[in-house]
């Protein structure tokens, strides 16, 4: 499939994204991107992505759609139970030392992984001296999670991994069935902050008692996989924990002396120097 798109002009069209709108693509993951690509050209009924790209760099609208396209990702509340529990095992003792604590969400898509720490923390007493920054590309992904609404029917795996992930109350407490929806409730999100940011291109912006990006660095070569988790050891206090996918590890990041495992199946890291 990705014979379809000739590398010169592959390169030239992110060149020409990068230039007009600002988004960097050159370092994900070229099969992943160039995958995604000839999707979005399939339905949409592009020939060549010569055509694409004229399309999108005239057309705002589409490529927002394009951008949401790139950046979609697969999530759930809890998702991966065992993580939750070893950061409420694990994690939490030491967050609660702190004053005010501050977390990061990077990569945080349509807002499941949020609500999910939010909960978290108001069961460990901790979410009102609490601050969660949930960033990410996707403007549409960010306007998702701010309104906190999901699918009623993925109500029954969530409330599986709410539990198997250490959950002190009924699941349902935490949100109000309406329709076909299920609309979180709005305490969760007062003291969350949703903003765009690009990790591929954007700095730090300030200093984290935990910083969770999940199932995001997959996506990235190591070239940009190396920047994001720089950029996340600048950005984490001293002794600050870093959360990573189950797919993902520090282990040939130029980083890996800097962190200690906290939780080695779970992929949590302690930053140490």
């Amino acid at each position: 499939m990705e014979n379809v798109i000739d590398a010169k002009e592959y390169n030239e069209f992110l060149e020409a994204i990068r230039f007009v709108y600002g988004y960097d693509f050159t370092d994900y993951a070229e099969s992943t991107v160039k995958r995604r690509i000839f999707h979005f050209m399939t339905g949409r009924k592009i020939e060549d992505i010569n055509t694409l790209g004229k399309i999108l760099l005239r057309e705002e609208a589409v490529f927002e759609e394009f951008v949401k396209e790139l950046s979609v990702t697969v999530t759930e509340m809890f998702r991966d139970p065992l993580f939750y529990k070893s950061i409420r095992e694990k994690v939490i003792k030491r967050l609660a030392t702190y004053p005010f604590i501050r977390v990061w969400i990077a990569g945080c898509a349509t807002g499941e992984e949020v609500y999910s720490i939010a909960i978290l923390l108001k069961e460990e007493g901790l979410l009102e001296r609490s601050i969660i920054y949930a960033t990410d590309i996707n403007p549409a992904s960010l306007e998702s999670a701010k309104q906190g609404v999901y699918a009623l029917s993925a109500m029954k795996i969530y409330t599986s991994n709410y539990q198997l992930a250490g959950g002190k109350r009924e699941f349902s407490e935490y949100y109000r069935a309406k329709y076909d929806s299920a609309l979180f409730d709005a305490s969760l999100k007062q003291n969350v902050v949703f903003s765009s940011h690009n990790l591929a291109m954007d700095k730090s912006f300030n200093e984290f008692h935990l910083i969770l990006c999940r199932n995001v660095l997959m996506y990235f070569n190591q070239r940009l996989q190396d920047r994001v988790l720089e950029l996340f050891y600048d950005s984490l206090c001293p002794f600050g924990f870093l959360g990573l996918g189950d797919k993902e590890s520090l282990l040939f990041s130029n980083k890996k002396d800097q962190f200690e495992e906290t939780d080695r199946k779970q992929k949590i890291y302690i930053k140490t120097k």
